[in-house]
């Protein structure tokens, strides 16, 4: 069982002391705990995240969901999926209306998106020829759900939402990142509508992989004009450049 520890994160093989774990797990999960409670209450820097967005000429714009506060956010998730009646108001459809919307949202881990949203986007944005424009910025949203992402995309009437969202910390990862892909976010959609890109972090999937599996499904969604369950990840393995 010990040898199992060189293969995984997770918590097998621990030592014991008596009937219970031994002192160095025991405190080792503490630790974890504590940093996941962290990530969850770590607020989102909407400033700080713009900022870093404008050093790649990338347009931002601000939304906030119903939730008024973390606590809101925590124990009313109905509240994270729709958009304040400020935040409704100030979206508005480009004309002709976006195909593509992007939305960078804090969710469970406010962390995971300040290491990793802008390194993810800067990697899709090159691959997929596609640069945000003051007429359809990336939306940075707070005390957002996934389905956040189906308001905003059904204001703007665009045919594929992308929202890039922290993940629920785990005892091993208090920083990891998702992405949700959904063709024709409406209001109403459910998960089955979504395909979702999970474990980007520094021990998980790479940025390099994960924009990987990305621009396959945004380029076959908005070929074949399905998401979810009708749409299988299927990018095949891949395959880095060798480093010189």
């Amino acid at each position: 069982m010990r040898n199992l520890r060189n293969f995984t994160s997770a918590r097998v093989g621990l030592s014991t002391a008596g009937d219970s774990v031994g002192i160095e797990p025991l405190l080792d999960f503490r630790l974890a705990h504590a940093r996941a409670r962290d990530a969850v209450h770590f607020p989102l820097d909407s400033a700080s995240l713009m900022q870093e967005m404008a050093q790649h000429g990338w347009p931002c714009g601000a939304v906030y969901s119903k939730a008024e506060n973390r606590q809101d956010y925590l124990q009313r998730p109905d509240k994270g999926r729709l958009l304040d009646s400020a935040s409704a108001a100030e979206v508005r459809p480009a004309n002709p209306p976006s195909t593509l919307v992007f939305v960078v949202a804090d969710g469970l881990s406010p962390l995971a998106v300040h290491r990793h949203a802008v390194p993810l986007l800067e990697l899709v944005f090159r691959h997929l020829q596609f640069v945000p424009d003051e007429a359809n910025p990336v939306w940075i949203a707070r005390q957002a759900r996934v389905a956040l992402a189906d308001h905003i995309g059904e204001l703007l009437d665009a045919s594929l939402s992308v929202i890039l969202i922290g993940e629920r910390p785990g005892w091993s990862t208090p920083d990891s990142l998702g992405v949700y892909v959904t063709w024709q976010p409406r209001r109403g959609r459910s998960d089955a509508d979504r395909n979702c890109i999970s474990n980007i972090h520094a021990a998980g999937l790479s940025y390099e992989e994960a924009a990987h599996k990305l621009l396959f499904l945004v380029q076959e969604s908005l070929r074949r004009r399905v998401s979810g369950v009708s749409l299988k990840e299927a990018a095949g393995r891949f395959l880095r450049e060798p480093k010189v």
